[in-house]
């Protein structure tokens, strides 16, 4: 049976429990349930600093899934995770052309690390693995990996939005972009309208062809291209939820509310999941419905990301200062504290949990 071999920017590394250790959010949930499951190889970068110029891989084994990390220097950091990865592909993909930066050093950058993770994974792979890519970090990792002379099947699956060309278009490098996806045997997509995005981009674009079968040709080559919406592990989860410390968690939270309704808002700390407008909507929503004030209160738990980018920083301030504003138009004073800040219990914003620390009332 030939062996799954996974390749993500981050690597949940399993702790000696066997339970890992997530990095890389939902990617690094799904990946490991499917890893756990039939054992394999997971490659990606360690998430660390160094300045090592020769590194080899940190390879270590739980149960039947190895684990191979890569350091980055600072400057490969720089230019392929805070630059190119992120103030280019990351607000392109998800429509926000308004904060896409766009700089040659950067992707110059990222394809040296997509090349440099390509040669230390090639002298890892065995003759019958299933290569399986992940997501736009790693986007030219199939064509590095194939000018090493690499015969595997290659996978590939992008775990954001796939733009329409009219925005791809803005992008000075959007050929290469979409010529690398074609260096993959399957190319995955996670809604239909992701898949008729790329659909249009290679016929419009690059005079390719979509045919039969879900094959697409284009740049000399076919391959498959299929949306394959991805999901949690709804079981583990319902599990989860019927666990005695969820429980527990669960009855201290309903005693804390003393009756207040509450909605609870759980999403990482980013321009992509809307937050600032989530705000402005309850803000709303008090306005026009005063018989709710003092009975509702919303608490958003929002872990930070990527906080060496400037955008991301600012939206932290942004919504630290929307929720001062609420609570300064709604709130009753009556005193009442939390884990990361003293707030009103009234308050309609109770509190946003800006980081990885539990909220306690």
């Amino acid at each position: 049976m030939s062996r799954i071999v996974v390749v993500s920017n981050r690597v949940a590394v399993a702790r000696d429990t066997g339970k890992t250790r997530a990095r890389a959010g939902g990617l690094a949930v799904a990946l490991e349930a499917a890893l756990r499951e039939s054992g394999g190889l997971w490659f990606g970068w360690s998430g660390e600093t160094t300045q090592i110029r020769h590194r080899a891989p940190k390879v270590t084994t739980s149960g039947q899934v190895s684990y191979a990390t890569l350091d980055l220097t600072r400057a490969e950091r720089a230019e392929y995770y805070n630059g190119f990865a992120n103030q280019t592909l990351w607000p392109l993909f998800h429509y926000r052309m308004d904060l896409t930066a766009y700089e040659r050093g950067q992707e110059k950058g990222y394809i040296g690390v997509n090349r440099f993770f390509a040669r230390h994974l090639a002298k890892l792979l065995r003759r019958d693995d299933l290569v399986w890519v992940h997501d736009f970090h790693l986007l030219p990792m199939g064509q590095e990996l194939r000018r090493l002379g690499a015969p595997y099947p290659i996978g590939f699956f992008l775990h954001t939005p796939f733009p329409p060309p009219e925005i791809l278009l803005t992008l000075p490098n959007h050929e290469a972009i979409v010529r690398s996806l074609f260096a993959y045997d399957l190319a995955g997509f996670q809604t239909p309208d992701d898949l008729r995005a790329f659909h249009e981009y290679v016929t419009r674009e690059a005079g390719g062809e979509v045919r039969r079968n879900s094959t697409v040709s284009a740049f000399g080559r076919t391959i498959r291209a299929q949306a394959f919406p991805i999901s949690i592990d709804t079981g583990e989860f319902a599990e989860m939820a019927e666990s005695e410390p969820a429980k527990r968690e669960y009855e201290r939270t309903r005693a804390s509310m003393r009756g207040h309704k509450l909605i609870l808002g759980v999403d990482r700390l980013d321009y992509s999941k809307g937050l600032h407008e989530k705000f402005l909507a309850f803000e709303r929503f008090l306005e026009r419905r005063a018989e709710s004030r003092g009975k509702v209160v919303l608490m958003q738990v929002a872990p930070p990301s990527r906080g060496d980018v400037a955008q991301y920083r600012e939206i932290r301030e942004d919504l630290e200062q929307l929720t001062g504003h609420i609570n300064g138009r709604f709130s009753n004073p009556t005193g009442s504290r939390s884990g990361t800040s003293t707030v009103p219990f009234s308050a309609p914003i109770w509190p946003v949990c800006i980081g990885h620390r539990a909220w306690r009332s």
